[in-house]
């Protein structure tokens, strides 16, 4: 039974692929070729094969422009959100100024909470100096914060500064957040959980969130609640904001190579060799020999030598289960036990091993398991655009 169904597949075959006869003429001489069935269905089978490969690679490349716009979206949601609640806080501050007028007490005592905001909003600019893009986030705002024109009565040049003050806090709030919100878009890029890396329950440090709530906080600054609670968050974002910066400075998210393409992805691909179906567990990058190799995050070299298929291989261990690879080196310039930094030099890219031409091959691994290290490089891109 096997053996007639077998016979009819074959006769389909030479239905559908006879063998043909090729003449060509050329010089006044004829030439003939035969296509048999074989050789027609290799050729089907090679045009297939190849209409494949670039269904799975344009795929790849539309997920991951995809993945980065959906990532850009979320941050503007995230700004609109922002936004409304300026505008609600705008219109609570003009429901509090004209209950104060309402109340009883005067100018003194006005003038008197201006200062002790004054002080809090002191403290927080404090944890905001030195970081990137803060000066001029911030700086248009404390310029309305602490000015008034003088054509105006006193308690309503007082309410001109509150009003102020508040604009300030606003503004320093939605710095630290989308600060904090980009760092942890970006670690989410690489695969990794943002609170993995920043310190547990109030451990973050600083005056202005050591408190157990903004409560607590009210009491110390002698400051209303609801402000004192927006300092708080502001002072919290940034420093998480701040954990994750310095989380990122060793991890394996800059470049191991400058003005190199990229020539392999990370995942199945055609072995250069068999030329078939196999898994690579890197990115591979092509140069001329000796361009030269940087090391991608601070550590401690803990192989240099040859391995099997890799040929001449760094390999680098940054810590809490980091490593990464560079194979098929033609020079060397580490040793073990050597601590590098981030864009270290630690050899030269070769051919050596199993390679087909100069180029480097980079791998990612985290506890024992090879990863995809172009999520890592688009993590390191986003890093450098919140900068």
């Amino acid at each position: 039974m096997s053996m007639t169904r077998f016979a009819r597949l074959r006769r389909s075959l030479v239905e559908l692929f006879p063998e043909r006869h090729l003449y060509i003429r050329s010089g006044g001489e004829m030439r003939s070729f035969v296509l048999t069935t074989g050789r027609q269905m290799a050729i089907a089978g090679g045009v297939a094969a190849g209409a494949l490969w670039m269904g799975v690679s344009t795929a790849s490349m539309m997920l991951g422009a995809m993945a980065v716009s959906g990532h850009d979206q979320e941050l503007a949601r995230m700004q609109a959100k922002s936004e409304r609640l300026v505008a609600d806080r705008e219109a609570r501050l003009n429901s509090a100024m004209v209950q104060l007028n309402q109340a009883e007490g005067g100018v003194g005592e006005l003038a008197a909470s201006v200062e002790r905001r004054h002080a809090a909003l002191a403290m927080l600019l404090t944890e905001f100096k030195g970081q990137p893009g803060a000066q001029a986030a911030l700086g248009p705002a404390i310029a309305k914060a602490t000015s008034a024109s003088d054509d105006v009565n006193p308690l309503r040049r007082i309410e001109l500064v509150r009003a102020g003050q508040e604009r300030l806090v606003d503004a320093a709030d939605d710095f630290a957040r989308t600060r904090a919100d980009r760092l942890r878009l970006a670690f989410r890029l690489a695969g990794l959980t943002p609170s993995s890396f920043t310190p547990k329950g109030g451990s973050l440090g600083g005056p202005l969130i050591e408190a157990k709530d903004s409560r607590a906080l009210a009491a110390v600054l002698d400051v209303d609640e609801d402000f004192a609670e927006r300092i708080q968050h502001a002072a919290t974002n940034l420093s998480e904001a701040g954990a994750l910066v310095e989380a990122a400075t060793r991890l394996p998210f800059a470049r191991p190579t400058t003005a190199t393409p990229q020539t392999s992805s990370y995942g199945v691909r055609f072995d250069p060799f068999t030329r078939r179906p196999a898994f690579h567990s890197g990115l591979d990058f092509a140069g001329s020999t000796n361009s030269p190799i940087y090391a991608t995050a601070p550590g401690v070299v803990s192989f240099t030598g040859v391995r099997s298929g890799y040929g001449n291989t760094i390999e680098i261990d940054h810590g809490r289960g980091f490593k990464t690879r560079y194979a098929h080196l033609q020079a060397i310039g580490v040793r073990p036990g050597q601590r590098v930094a981030v864009g270290t030099r630690i050899g030269g890219m070769g051919s050596t091993g199993r390679s087909t031409g100069p180029h480097l091959h980079y791998e990612v691994w985290v506890n024992g398991r090879a990863q995809n290290p172009s999520r890592f490089l688009k993590a390191g891109d986003y890093v450098l655009q919140g900068e």
